[in-house]
């Protein structure tokens, strides 16, 4: 082990109890900002930092600390920081210190980790007119990027961070693999791209931290591999040479004596070294003691939600009365409504459903008022819709008499609530139904139907992203003006304030400016301070315009349909190894964080049944959306619901927050929407269903009751075609997960890291396995999974 001198952080040994009462003396319980700051991520040499993301009343500013070699310029409002620097120069990590009310806070600055990467084209010889690349290198957008001809060849030169990427070259509109790249990847729909690999750094020489152990007011991290610098923040103020000693190749930490007047509090390392940074730990607190016990968690926990999306007309119908079908012939039954409301998903609350399930979060599909007539039309068979999915809004904030009322929504959330669980609202920003107020009051407030060149301006989901459409009757809200946006984020504030809701999944989030989400979660803090309120987004998309959505001043989090996309891949077909979806998640951590809040889901309505993928009752080259309308989705093969199953224990065991689609703790099929939105069932479950139901209840039971599926560190065991392994470790809680998706029993032999070496391991499903000499070995029968837990000794 080698340790270089820290920049901040100079390690000291120091002569005391073994229990050091330590305080920082800069921190009042009066705080300026109540949330863990987010990091500043450099844009390159000069970035335009918006300090109200941080501070929403920025006044409460005194000051700023930043050190050489940044220069820096803070607007006369102290609402904006442009911070220059020769980005090339620096570490993987900078920190820079705001003082706001005679307290310093502490914020963490990212290096920018771009790199030039130049595509060309030879056309041969051969007349073309253009030459564009479409990808997850610009969000699979041709127009954004167009190759320049120089008389021989078309070149461009992009800005890339490292990782990997599938993309397309497109000449004269024509989409094709890159002639220039012999190295391309089954994209998992069927088809291919090319693909692209930007950095070589070795993960392997990145420095690795790990909870190791607890003593009173004091724990211990494991340090793997070289350091520069350790950086430890308790809530946002650093944590200087006091507080921090190292031995043997651990570091301890003391937690500030001010810690025991906060309920719950928390501390955030990292770790960084000449090729780069470590992952990051969040260790929560309760007073000055590490949380050490589930029972300690409570709702407010936001890493703890494990989240349940259902849509609230195809639940439950709990009461009749207020049963509205649109009286259309036009509207076959499959688009109609079916009659579920907030009565009835109360009653499945107080029945202990979710309670059983071990579910601490319902997500609710939108309950604003919808049209009352049909809207739409799809070809064959020929049908219009209603409004049962709740994205046509014609009012932002009065609730759909079919699915009930204001009175019906309270208790809804205050039985919730009696039983540890969050409720959580789907909210529509991006556009309105043509007959909502505020569109025929303000027509002009809509982006423009038609295009420069007078086509439609409708699905162009990532040319036009922003002005885009969706239908000819949903205008879309220009939410970059401030007279849109203001009474858009008023109508979204109204719900928590009036409402004693605990956060939003937000629709189309990649199609709304950013003004939107700044105003919004600035309002959310002045307006509720105290209050957790859980933000989740949902753009499809690369990870950079993913990421460019989450943040202190906009949300929390978004849901990551590239891991959802890969997880579908890996465990529904038999030729996607799970190496690549290994190396997917370890692209989500690089962005996202290695602890953090993003949303991953077994499905959602708009994706077909993962289980009737899975059985091949749907293949993936089809249009399932047709194959719902035109057959009967079932299952397929038996086989099937073992995949769920494996699906559902791969999301319950990695960080983030898991999310179960209604149904598919059971295994309900179908294809695309409608036929993805069938009525919930509760009983007549066949004998796979429910045992479906049991092993899915285990998984989310197992996650509840180990804090290393929570706060754990991730490290992979082993990652081939058909076996992947594992481990979470959170001090005294281990877990180590393994799957194998072949058709065949599989021994499988796995070097356990040397801190686990005497470990007392548990399997939770019974799989035959020995241990010696820190050498693991498991059993494992056809499409199935363990997950072996432990206590340390």
């Amino acid at each position: 082990m080698k340790y270089r001198l820290l920049a901040l952080i100079t390690v000291t040994f120091l002569v005391s109890s073994c229990h050091r009462s330590l305080r920082i003396e800069h921190a009042t319980t009066s705080t300026a900002v109540n949330d863990l700051l987010s990091a500043i991520q450099l844009a390159g040499d000069s970035t335009w930092v918006y300090l109200t993301d941080y501070f929403p009343d920025p006044t409460v500013i005194d000051s700023l600390s930043i050190p050489s070699p940044f220069q820096y310029r803070l607007s006369d409002d102290k609402a904006f920081l442009t911070l220059k620097v020769d980005n090339q120069s620096l570490p993987s990590l900078s920190t820079i210190t705001v003082w706001a009310k005679g307290d310093g806070y502490c914020l963490l600055v990212r290096k920018n980790r771009k790199l030039p990467v130049t595509f060309t084209f030879d056309p041969q010889g051969k007349k073309v007119n253009s030459v564009q690349l479409a990808g997850q290198i610009n969000d699979w957008n041709p127009s954004a990027t167009n190759l320049k001809f120089d008389g021989k060849v078309y070149s461009t030169t992009m800005l890339l961070n490292p990782g990997k990427y599938h993309y397309q070259v497109v000449v004269d509109g024509k989409w094709m693999l890159d002639p220039e790249n012999p190295i391309s990847e089954d994209n998992g729909m069927g088809g291919y791209n090319s693909v692209l690999i930007v950095g070589n750094t070795n993960p392997d020489l990145l420095p690795k931290l790990i909870p190791f152990s607890v003593n009173g007011n004091r724990l211990e991290i494991k340090v793997t591999g070289d350091i520069d610098r350790l950086i430890v923040l308790w809530q946002n103020y650093m944590l200087h040479d006091k507080f921090i000693r190292v031995k043997d190749g651990y570091y301890e930490i003391t937690i500030p004596d001010n810690a025991r007047y906060y309920k719950r509090s928390q501390l955030r390392i990292w770790a960084h070294n000449q090729h780069g940074e470590s992952n990051n730990l969040l260790i929560p607190l309760e007073g000055n003691r590490v949380v050490t016990s589930p029972s300690q968690l409570t709702r407010s926990d936001k890493h703890a939600q494990i989240m349940y999306f259902l849509l609230v007309d195809r639940f439950k119908n709990g009461n009749p009365n207020n049963d509205y079908k649109v009286d259309d012939p036009e509207v076959l039954p499959k688009a109609n409504y079916f009659g579920g409301d907030l009565a009835g998903i109360t009653q499945t609350i107080k029945d202990g459903y979710f309670t059983k399930l071990g579910i601490n979060t319902i997500w609710l599909s939108p309950i604003t008022q919808n049209p009352l007539g049909a809207w739409g039309l799809y070809p064959e068979p020929r049908t219009k819709f209603s409004g049962y999915h709740g994205y046509w809004p014609v009012s932002s904030s009065k609730i759909d008499f079919r699915f009930g009322s204001e009175a019906e929504l309270n208790e809804l959330i205050a039985e919730a609530h009696k039983r540890n669980m969050n409720v959580i609202l789907d909210y529509v920003a991006n556009h309105v139904h043509q007959d909502h107020p505020l569109y025929k009051q303000h027509p002009d407030w809509a982006t423009s139907l038609y295009l420069p060149d007078g086509s439609l301006n409708t699905e162009r989901w990532d040319e036009y992203r922003l002005t885009t459409w969706f239908d000819t009757f949903l205008p879309t809200l220009d939410l970059e003006r401030p007279e849109v946006y203001e009474p858009m984020t008023d109508s979204a504030l109204f719900w928590v304030t009036h409402y004693d809701l605990d956060g939003f999944r937000h629709d189309a989030t990649k199609h709304i400016h950013e003004n939107f989400w700044r105003r919004l979660t600035q309002k959310i803090k002045l307006t509720i301070p105290n209050k957790s309120v859980y933000q989740i987004g949902e753009t499809y998309g690369s990870h950079e315009l993913i990421a460019s959505y989450i943040g202190s001043g906009m949300l929390d989090a978004q849901f990551d349909f590239n891991i959802y996309d890969a997880s579908v891949a890996a465990f529904a077909r038999t030729d996607y190894p799970f190496s690549k979806l290994d190396g997917a998640l370890h692209q989500t951590f690089n962005y996202f964080g290695w602890i953090n809040l993003m949303g991953y889901i077994s499905g959602n309505q708009d994706r077909a049944r993962f289980i009737s993928y899975a059985g091949g009752a749907l293949r993936f080259d089809e249009d399932a959306k047709k194959a719902g309308w035109t057959r009967e989705i079932g299952v397929g093969d038996s086989s099937a619901y073992k995949k769920l199953c494996m699906l559902n224990a791969f999301n319950m065991t990695i960080p983030g927050v898991p999310t179960i689609y209604y149904g598919d703790e059971f295994g309900m099929p179908g294809g695309n929407d409608p036929d993805n939105r069938r009525m919930m069932k509760f009983d007549g479950l066949s004998s796979p269903e429910q045992q479906t139901l049991e092993t899915v209840t285990k998984l989310v039971n197992i996650r509840r009751d180990n804090l290393a599926m929570v706060y754990g560190t991730f490290q992979t065991l082993l990652a081939t075609d058909n076996i992947y392994a594992y481990l979470r470790k959170y001090f005294n809680n281990a877990a180590i997960v393994i799957f194998n998706k072949s058709n065949q029993e599989r021994n499988i032999e796995i070097q356990l890291p040397d801190y686990l070496c005497d470990s007392a391991l548990y399997p939770n499903f019974n799989s035959p396995y020995s241990k010696q000499n820190g050498n693991l070995k498991v059993t494992l029968k056809p499409y199935s999974f363990e997950i072996l837990t432990s206590k340390l000794k």
